[in-house]
């Protein structure tokens, strides 16, 4: 298949903005409800423990979302407002230096109070405070504010999918195998054939052009030059990771990065995160438990270094982030997303036609360092530091995965870990030149 790509891309998606006061009322209440009902299958006991210093407790990360709301809207709003807990800015700030002081972020889960009891009467707070000021501000203050109300309640979706991402992981390493969720799975469908689907290059946009809600890392929109290249039409499976493992992939020095073969040999890796062989057969944990690895299902919880040597052992690449997002430009914003009726809290296996698995499933790893767009400038003030500050050694992810809200992802979208990280939803998708 031979996609041409056009100088302008197309938006294909919904408009994010943010709305009148009844929209943003009911956007609020869905994104706060959400979080909540993500902790429903939770113990109590569940929500304090961080399981290494990359987690947070899931109590934190609903209280530090109800911070958010009180400091950049709240706080500066309201004149005469009166925070819920003199300490819970230096508690619940992550990273935000012009904020003020923070709780050291590998101690979290130390903190046996504030109690979770607590944390939900301060949600239950910043909830009341922030519908009174939507309903009743003047027109200034609402229009002043209605930008980062946006960021916050995008923020929240973040979290959410940094609190299953957590979740998981502290779930894990309990030899009960708790299950967060027991929903059954229905089998996946036979993965189809690896094909690939060519694109011409030349002269393309990326980026957002401003239409609908983005971060300032997405800005500006501006001209990149693309050689001929070519897409796998799916994500790589299960048993084709278990083919590079099988291959002695982990045991062979020249597939990998020098990075990342220092870390093979220092971590002992042998296979993706969350796997284990038992009886000659491979198993892995999952939110719906302990259970044998599906062949079919998008192979999940790679590394960079993981994704980079499989590929090399492919004889192929990653793609470049610019590549990913124009291939993805015309693609509708659907896939197997946290928010969805049928959502599956495990990435799933498709049997469908052409490019497909762009969003939802598992976060892609691209080969472009996450670095600054040509004239790029974050946002005034503390909220600055939202992405500007982590441009350096981290590499860029695309497309989302099943614990990504389908109102969260766009094509512009842009991901960001260091290339060790590995808890996180994130598999590959093969790229490579066409010769020319």
């Amino acid at each position: 298949m031979d996609n041409s790509i056009l100088e302008k891309k197309t938006t294909v998606g919904s408009e994010s903005d943010i709305g009148d006061r009844s929209e943003l009322l009911s956007k609020f209440n869905s994104v706060r409800s959400f979080s909540e009902k993500l902790c429903t299958p939770l113990e109590i006991e569940d929500y304090v423990i961080q399981s290494m210093p990359d987690v947070s407790p899931t109590k934190w990360h609903l209280g530090h979302t109800s911070w958010f709301f009180e400091t950049f809207i709240l706080e500066k709003a309201i004149t005469d407002y009166k925070p819920f807990h003199p300490l819970y800015n230096y508690l619940f700030n992550s990273y935000y230096i012009q904020v003020g002081e923070r709780w050291y972020r590998p101690t979290r889960g130390l903190l046996s109070r504030p109690t979770v009891k607590e944390i939900f009467e301060y949600r239950n707070y910043i909830n009341s405070n922030i519908i009174d000021l939507i309903e009743t501000s003047d027109e200034r203050v609402y229009n002043e504010f209605a930008p980062i109300f946006e960021i916050g309640l995008n923020h929240e979706q973040q979290h959410q999918e940094l609190l299953l991402t957590d979740i998981k992981n502290v779930l894990s390493i309990n030899p009960l195998n708790p299950v967060y969720s027991d929903r059954k799975i229905n089998p996946s469908n036979i993965a189809p054939e690896l094909q690939w689907i060519d694109f011409k290059g030349g002269v393309v946009e990326i980026g957002s052009d401003g239409s609908g809600f983005n971060f300032d890392n997405e800005t500006p929109a501006h001209k990149v030059f693309l050689y001929p290249f070519k897409l796998a039409n799916r994500l790589i499976t299960n048993k084709e990771f278990i083919e590079f493992i099988e291959a002695s992939g982990y045991k062979t020095a020249t597939l990998w990065l020098s990075d990342g073969w220092a870390t093979v040999e220092s971590e002992g890796w042998k296979a993706p995160y969350y796997w284990e062989l038992k009886d000659g057969e491979w198993w892995n944990f999952t939110l719906n438990g302990f259970r044998k690895v599906n062949p079919d299902e998008p192979v999940c919880h790679l590394t960079h270094y993981e994704a980079d040597a499989f590929a090399q052992w492919k004889g192929c690449r990653l793609p470049t982030e610019a590549e990913w997002e124009v291939a993805a430009g015309l693609l509708p914003y659907e896939g197997n997303f946290v928010e969805n009726e049928n959502h599956h809290t495990v990435p799933v296996g498709k049997n469908i036609n052409g490019l497909s698995q762009m969003y939802g499933d598992v976060w892609e790893w691209t080969q472009s360092p996450y670095t600054p767009y040509p004239g790029y400038k974050p946002l005034p003030g503390a909220l600055g530091e939202y992405n500007g500050k982590f441009m350096n050694n981290q590499i860029v992810l695309r497309g989302g995965s099943c614990a990504t809200s389908q109102t969260h992802i766009r094509n512009t979208y842009r991901n960001f870990f260091p290339s060790h990280s590995r808890w996180q939803f994130t598999g590959l998708r093969l790229a490579a030149d066409i010769k020319q």
